[in-house]
């Protein structure tokens, strides 16, 4: 510690005292600033890391959540369906579709799909896979790809004579009266079953316009749908007009003739 220091003005009558200083080694600098250092990584890895991270363009904060591995039991909480392979390609489809939405929703990784998807298999189903377990083995087995295992659930459950009679029923499908939103649903049914009677999506719409009533089939048309989403959206939106209107014009006849009964003698 350095001694205290007295310092004289010009003037000898009067002596001020300056503050205390002290003396620090360059060792110690060093440490000080090392510590220094180490706190700001510290604190800079917490922000990167943790919750909270900050957006230093717009000032705003957001919320960083880790990305969890699915488990087996955060998987079944999704409710994926069963598959007991006895309804044929239309249980097939909808096991297929219901068992994608639980991939994406719990964020499960392609090496557990195959394990996590078969433990949803049920009767005849679980028979045949259980069966090709213990002829190529598990490691076999369960290194295959969802596309893969898709692709032998259809050769084994889509036999080739149920397709056809799903094409010759999607040809002959049929809006009965002004039932328009069931045969949007009965067409999109169909349609998924039969993936290969539509290469591209004009296809599909061209089919779909097709059968639709005369009263809306012209008005469908001339609107030009690109898409099979939009295609029922409108022609549901113009049998609806149809409707209303039909039913005003009902009505306005029913209180023009019972005007003209009460007028009459």
């Amino acid at each position: 510690m350095a001694p205290k220091k007295r310092t004289t003005r010009l003037n000898p009558k009067t002596t001020t005292t300056t503050p205390t200083t002290t003396s620090i080694t360059n060792a110690q600098l060093k440490a000080m600033i090392d510590q220094g250092v180490t706190v700001v990584l510290a604190t800079r890895d917490a922000n990167t890391n943790g919750v909270e991270s900050h957006n230093s363009r717009t000032g705003v904060r957001r919320n960083e959540r880790a990305t969890h591995e699915c488990t087996y039991p955060n998987f079944m909480k999704c409710q994926p369906l069963n598959f007991k392979g006895t309804e044929g390609v239309v249980e097939l489809t909808q096991w297929v579709e219901k068992m994608e939405i639980v991939f994406r929703i719990s964020n499960c990784s392609m090496e557990n799909q195959i394990k996590f998807s078969t433990c949803t298999l049920l009767g005849n189903a679980l028979t045949w896979c259980n069966s090709h377990v213990r002829t190529v083995g598990n490691d076999i087995a369960y290194a295959m790809t969802w596309t893969e295992l898709k692709k032998k659930m259809t050769d084994k459950y889509c036999l080739r004579t149920e397709i056809k009679k799903l094409k010759v029923e999607l040809w002959d499908l049929k809006v009965k009266g002004t039932d328009v939103i069931g045969y949007n649903q009965h067409f999109q049914e169909l349609s998924l079953l039969c993936v290969r009677m539509f290469p591209e999506e004009s296809d599909k719409i061209e089919r779909y316009t097709g059968d639709l009533p005369d009263m809306i089939h012209q008005s469908v048309v001339a609107s030009k749908p690109k898409t099979m989403k939009e295609a029922p959206e409108i022609a549901t939106e113009l049998m609806d007009k149809r409707i209303r209107t039909f039913a005003q014009r009902q009505t306005e006849n029913k209180r023009k003739q019972d005007n003209n009964q009460q007028q009459q003698p």
